[in-house]
């Protein structure tokens, strides 16, 4: 039996989180991100109160099923809209500190799920 090693794909994980930022690819981001297995947008909302359905648009090519919200201060105002649209849409949100997001993403990416996480730094 012939055995070839499977490469796998380039994948963004989140390499460490602290109240400076989260790193992604050796990278420290300082402000709000979007990332999934095969997107990070850095470019997005400026801070979570202006966090909506509408501010989501770069994930829905992705078809993700399962969605962390990761903020140590999350306003409670968006989030009932916003649980309402993604639970039609039929992908769970999952509110949580910003550690337990980042580690929680990262072993569900790593599993092959359909995954992405909204980190907010302090």
């Amino acid at each position: 039996m012939k055995l070839h090693e499977q490469a796998r794909t380039r994948m963004h994980l989140v390499g460490r989180y602290g109240p400076d930022g989260v790193e992604v690819g050796g990278r420290l981001i300082h402000r709000p991100l979007i990332i999934a297995p095969a997107l990070l947008h850095e470019d997005w909302i400026a801070e979570a109160a202006a966090l909506d359905f509408g501010s989501l648009a770069a994930l829905w090519p992705l078809d993700p099923r399962i969605l962390l919200l990761g903020a140590s201060n999350m306003p409670a105002g968006p989030l009932k809209a916003l649980r309402r649209a993604l639970t039609a849409r039929q992908v769970a949100l999952e509110v949580m500190d910003l550690g337990a997001a980042c580690r929680t993403y990262n072993v569900l990416a790593q599993e092959d799920r359909a995954v992405a996480a909204l980190l907010f730094p302090d």
